[in-house]
C-alpha cells in the first residue's frame, strides 16, 4: 500500500537509479522504493533537480511544500493522465447552472455539520457539556435544504462553525485558551493547530482528486479562482471535522502536544517542527 512521506529536516532530494534518494544536511543517505509512495511533503529546506521533478512526474507523484511557519506554499502537480472531455464539461455545466451549483454546495455542508454535530454529541455523552451548541446547530442544519444561494449557505456554514468553535473551550484542555477561530495569522496554540492539519487535509484531498478524472480547479461551495484548487476546499469540508478536529482534540487532551511544541515571533504562533 502506497503512502504519504513527510520530510520535516532540510537536505536533498534526488533520483538514484531508479528509485529516490534522501541526503540530509549531516550527510546521511536514505533510499525510499518510489513504488512505495504516494505523495510527498515537504517542510525543510529541499534542494531538487528537474531529472527528479521528470521521475515523479512519471509515476504521477505530486509534492506539496510548505513554508517557514508550516503554512501551504504549492505544489508540484504532475502532467494529469486521467483527464475525460465530457465530465470536465459536466463540471462547468453543473458550476455555471446556478440549481445544480447549489444542490451540490447544500450536499457539502450538510455533510460537514452532520459531522461536526457528531463531534459535540461524542462530547457530550463524555461529560464534556456541549448540549446548547448541539441545540443551535440542529436549528441551523434544518435550515440548509432550504438556502436559495450559495451565498446564502455560506453564512448558514458560517454560523455553525462559530457555534462549534465557541464549544471547543469545554471540550479541549483547560491549559490552552481558545475564544475564537483566528486565520491570518492564528493567534494561539489551537488556531495553528486547526490552520496546520485542515492544511494537511487539503492537500490529502488535492492527492486524491488527481487520481480521478475531476478538474481540481472547479468547484462549487467556494469560488474558483486563480492559483487555487478550489475544489479541494469544498471536499475536505466534510473530513475536517471528522478527522482534523478530533486529531486536534485527541492530541490536546491527551497532552501528546504542548506549549514547548510551539513558538512565536512577532505575534506569529507556528509549530516548531525540526
Amino acid at each position: 500500500m502506497k503512502k504519504s512521506m513527510y520530510f520535516y529536516t532540510n537536505g536533498t532530494l534526488k533520483r538514484h537509479e531508479n528509485t529516490l534518494q534522501f541526503i540530509s544536511a549531516e550527510n546521511e543517505k536514505k533510499h525510499l522504493p518510489i513504488e512505495q509512495i504516494d505523495d510527498i511533503y515537504v517542510f525543510g529546506e529541499m534542494n531538487i533537480n528537474t531529472k527528479l521533478i521528470n521521475f515523479l512526474s512519471q509515476h504521477g507523484i505530486i509534492v506539496h511544500f510548505f513554508n517557514y511557519y508550516t503554512f501551504y506554499t504549492g505544489s508540484f502537480y504532475p502532467k494529469e493522465s486521467a483527464v475525460s472531455g465530457n465530465l470536465l464539461v459536466n463540471q462547468v455545466k453543473y458550476y455555471t447552472d446556478s440549481e445544480m451549483r447549489l444542490s451540490l454546495a447544500i450536499k457539502f455542508i450538510e455533510a460537514a455539520a452532520t459531522n461536526i454535530y457528531r463531534n459535540l454529541r461524542y462530547y457530550n455523552g463524555r461529560g464534556k457539556n456541549v448540549e446548547e451548541g448541539m441545540k443551535l446547530i440542529e436549528r441551523l442544519q434544518r435550515k440548509i435544504p432550504n438556502c436559495k444561494s450559495v451565498q446564502e449557505l455560506m453564512g448558514i456554514e458560517g454560523n455553525i462553525r462559530k457555534i462549534y468553535y465557541d464549544s471547543w473551550q469545554n471540550i479541549i484542555s483547560q491549559e490552552f485558551e481558545f475564544e475564537k477561530r483566528v486565520k491570518n495569522p492564528p493567534d494561539n496554540i489551537v488556531n495553528t493547530l486547526i490552520s496546520y492539519i485542515n492544511t494537511l487535509i487539503y492537500t490529502r484531498v488535492l492527492g486524491e482528486i488527481y487520481s480521478t478524472q475531476l478538474n481540481p480547479t472547479i468547484s462549487y461551495l467556494h469560488e474558483p479562482g486563480t492559483r487555487r484548487f478550489s475544489l479541494s476546499l469544498d471536499i475536505a469540508e466534510i473530513f475536517k471535522p471528522l478527522i482534523g478536529d478530533r486529531l486536534i482534540f485527541s492530541l490536546l487532551n491527551k497532552r501528546q502536544i504542548s506549549q514547548k511544541h510551539f513558538s512565536k515571533e512577532l505575534n506569529y504562533f507556528f509549530l516548531k517542527l525540526f
